[in-house]
This record gives C-alpha cells, sequence and structure tokens, in this order.
C-alpha cells in the first residue's frame, strides 16, 4: 500500500524534473548559440509528431471516431492557438526574460482560462457560493502576482553565488544580463501566451467532446502545428544558419523538448492520472516553479529578486484557491455548477501535448453535476472535457 502511494508522487516529481530540463536547455539553446524560438518550437513539434505516432496508431486504432472537416478544422484551430500561439509566445518571453520569471507565470493559466469561460458563457461565477468566491479571489492573487512579478524587482536576496560553472551555462548568464532590461517586455509576452494557451483550452473542450482520441488529435495538433511554425520561421529566420543543429545545446533542447518531455511525460502523467486523478497531477505544479528557481540560480546565476519571491508566492495562493473552487464544485452531487475547465490545465511547463484525459474505465464512481437549468451531467461526460490531447 505505501509503495502503491508513492510510485504516483514518484512519477509527477520525475514529470516535473522532466520539465525543469526542458526549460532549461532550450533557455540554454536560445541565449548560447542563439537559437531562434520560432527554430526551436519547429522542431520540437516535429520530434513531437514522430513521437505521437505509434501512440495513436497502436492506442487508438480500434476506437478512433472518424474524423471529419468539422473536426480537422477545430483541431487546427487548437494547432494556431496551442501551438503557434502559446509556444511560440512563451519561448520568446523565456528568452527576454529569466527562466524563474517565465515559469511563474505560467501558473496563472487557470485565472485566465476561468475569465474566459466566463465570458463565453461556459462557466458562471457563483459568487454567492464560497467555490465561486475561492475562484474569484484565486483569480485576482494570481492577476495581482504576475503584475507584481512583471513590474517590480526589488532589491536583491543575498544567497551567495553558485560555484558551478559550466560554459553554456556562463554565457546564458551574459545574456541574461543582456535581456533584463526587456524583462517587463518578455512577462507580458509570457503572459500573452498563456492568454493563448487559455483560448486553446476553451476550443479544445469541445474537440474532446466531438472527438474522444485524444493521442490522434495530438499527433495531428502537433504536426499541423510543426507546418506553421516551419513556415513562419523560415519567413522569418530565412538563413541556413538559424536551422542548423550543429551546435550540441541546439540539438539537445529540440530533442529533449520534442522526444523527453512528450513521450515520458505522455505515459507518467497519464498513469497518475488515472490512480489520483486529475487534481493531484495539477497541485505538482509549483514544484517546477521551485526545481526552476533553483536551477536558474545555480546554473544559469541568475538573479533572485524580492519581487520575484512574493509575485510567486502569490500566483501559487491564487493557483491553489482556483483548484481548490473546482475541485470542490466537481464533488458537489446535488448542488453546483457544471465544471468545464480542466483541473490538470497546470501540469508543467505548459506542454499541450501532454495533457491527456483520464481513462474512462479506469473510474466506475459517478460523479452527477447539477447545473444551473436541472440537468446532470455524468462522470463520463466530465471526464470528456478533463480530457485533453
Amino acid at each position: 500500500m505505501a509503495m502503491q502511494g508513492l510510485l504516483p508522487f514518484l512519477a509527477m516529481v520525475i514529470v516535473q524534473l522532466g520539465y525543469t530540463g526542458m526549460n532549461t536547455t532550450s533557455k540554454l539553446a536560445m541565449d548560447y548559440s542563439n537559437m531562434k524560438p520560432l527554430v526551436l518550437v519547429a522542431y520540437r513539434q516535429i520530434f513531437a509528431t514522430f513521437v505521437m505516432i505509434p501512440f495513436a496508431y497502436f492506442l487508438e486504432r480500434k476506437t478512433r471516431p472518424k474524423i471529419t472537416m468539422s473536426v480537422l478544422f477545430q483541431i487546427f484551430l487548437c494547432s494556431v492557438t496551442g501551438i503557434t500561439g502559446n509556444q511560440v509566445l512563451f519561448f520568446v518571453g523565456l528568452q527576454k526574460s529569466s527562466l524563474t520569471i517565465a515559469t511563474a507565470l505560467t501558473n496563472i493559466l487557470p485565472a485566465v482560462t476561468f475569465l474566459l469561460a466566463v465570458i463565453s458563457r461556459q462557466e458562471s461565477v457563483g459568487i454567492k457560493r464560497i467555490t465561486g468566491q475561492a475562484k474569484v479571489i484565486g483569480t485576482l492573487l494570481c492577476v495581482g502576482g504576475a503584475m507584481f512579478l512583471t513590474f517590480y524587482n526589488g532589491p536583491i536576496i543575498n544567497i551567495g553565488e553558485s560555484k558551478i560553472h559550466w560554459k553554456y551555462a556562463s554565457n546564458s548568464g551574459d545574456h541574461s544580463s543582456h535581456h533584463q532590461s526587456n524583462s517587463v517586455l518578455g512577462s507580458l509576452i509570457v503572459i500573452a501566451s498563456t492568454i493563448s494557451w487559455a483560448v486553446w483550452y476553451i476550443i479544445q473542450a469541445k474537440v474532446s467532446d466531438q472527438f474522444p482520441a485524444p493521442y490522434t488529435s495530438t499527433l495531428l495538433m502537433c504536426f499541423m502545428g510543426s507546418i506553421q511554425c516551419a513556415v513562419i520561421g523560415v519567413c522569418v529566420n530565412h538563413h541556413k544558419s538559424d536551422w542548423s543543429l550543429n551546435s550540441p545545446i541546439r540539438l539537445v533542447a529540440s530533442l529533449y523538448a520534442g522526444i523527453v518531455c512528450t513521450a515520458l511525460a505522455v505515459f507518467l502523467t497519464s498513469w497518475t492520472i488515472q490512480r489520483k486523478g486529475a487534481l493531484y497531477v495539477s497541485i505538482f505544479s509549483p514544484l517546477l516553479l521551485i526545481l526552476v528557481a533553483i536551477v536558474g540560480w545555480a546554473i544559469l546565476h541568475e538573479k533572485i529578486y524580492v519581487g520575484t519571491i512574493v509575485g510567486s508566492v502569490l500566483i501559487v495562493m491564487g493557483l491553489y484557491a482556483v483548484l481548490w473552487g473546482k475541485d470542490k464544485e466537481t464533488k458537489m452531487k446535488t448542488e453546483g455548477i457544471s465544471v468545464v475547465m480542466p483541473l490538470e490545465m497546470v501540469e508543467g511547463s505548459k506542454d499541450l501535448e501532454l495533457q491527456l484525459p483520464k481513462d474512462s474505465g479506469s473510474n466506475k464512481e459517478l460523479i452527477a453535476n447539477v447545473e444551473e437549468n436541472g440537468t446532470i451531467k455524468s462522470n463520463e461526460d466530465e471526464e470528456k472535457n478533463l480530457g485533453l490531447s
């Protein structure tokens, strides 16, 4: 029993370590070898496409629904918002800011998605209920923390200098100092990437309902995204040297992001969701921020500011407030509102291809949510909304 409880914990720690490595190698590739964000995202999606082919073929060849033009169009919109919009903006923002700040800002995703879900009338606020109040307060904390982290640095926290000296990291530190003046711009770009990601969730909820084949839809989304990023990348970065993978750090960053963080996290994340549920996976998101802060200081020689710490704490508090409100809503059997926003959306550093659904056969418990119009939504329907590709 103890081992059964420990394995999901270890699996999620490994996933967060994997994301930490991906963000770090990506930052090093852009700073040390001047790898362009569009090029990095294009290679990442190309490698991810090849990784997802066996998943889609062997796991869904007998259960895959018919792919219609309507489904293809919605997946295309997902690729535009979830890959081309989200990932390109994130890596551009990462290039212009610090690793810690970029990672911290991605944790505002639940709050942004909640706001867009309310605006699109996929979810109501329910301000008279404690769950609705928790979501509103959590959203305000996330937004306030993001603004504080973006516009205020404050004094440097003196924790000493790292003794790790690596040629890639030392060069990256010089570039980080150069980009310090653009940290506000970089933070705003990361926030824009999070908004694009939240739009993807709204669209993806409909795709998951109409086309419940997450591996296939992920494969198609990565394929479309790789074409989009490659075309845009060639137009913007048309020099042959921009696309060269001769530099070891460029090759490692591309392969790591496209293969390791896709194949490994696909298995571990979906396995953990099946056994512990979506909320369990979501609560590990702040661990990534802690790991990235440590790596950023130790390897990239990044400075830690008071504003970064305070802003990150506010964001994490808001994140847990929103998740708590969502979890309580899901457990309401006789009253409450239908939950559309997926709880696992904060998993990792925003790799859309890793957001996989819970196996519908793995949880036999029926959770009924009473919508405001009096209709009942079963756990099977709920899982379709929670499933992402």
